[in-house]
């Protein structure tokens, strides 16, 4: 996609996502929150500092395993995925990975809403 269409799509999901929470409209942060809830499967409940920050790993890991950065070994005995870093991440500059993370959220719900419709 086009950094035009990046930017489009992802208006159209922030302003999804702020309906759908009746919140304001969120950030890449809130949305890597999200997903990481989403792949945690576990529902929406409260979460500690620590938490909320693996939980957005888990997200980055998701998103990344994408494109073959990532790979999913397992869960632990709460049920937390776990991953494994196939290759390294290239050192992209900070508007590279603004729309990289951008592609990559909108690509993710994209995915997801194409399950739920099945």
């Amino acid at each position: 996609m086009k950094p035009a269409e990046i930017n489009e799509k992802w208006k159209v999901l922030q302003q999804r996502i702020a309906e759908d929470f009746d919140t304001d409209l969120p950030d890449i942060k809130v949305m890597l929150f999200l997903i990481g809830v989403q792949e945690l499967g576990q529902g929406p409940r409260k979460f500690s500092k620590r938490q909320k920050e693996e939980l957005m790993h888990i997200a980055n890991c998701k998103l990344f395993s994408q494109l073959g950065f990532y790979e999913l070994e397992g869960a632990d005995q709460d049920g937390w995925p776990h991953w494994k870093l196939i290759k390294p991440i290239p050192p992209y500059t900070l508007l590279e990975q603004e729309m990289m993370m951008k592609s990559l959220i909108v690509n993710y719900f994209e995915e997801l809403d194409t399950q739920n419709d099945e």
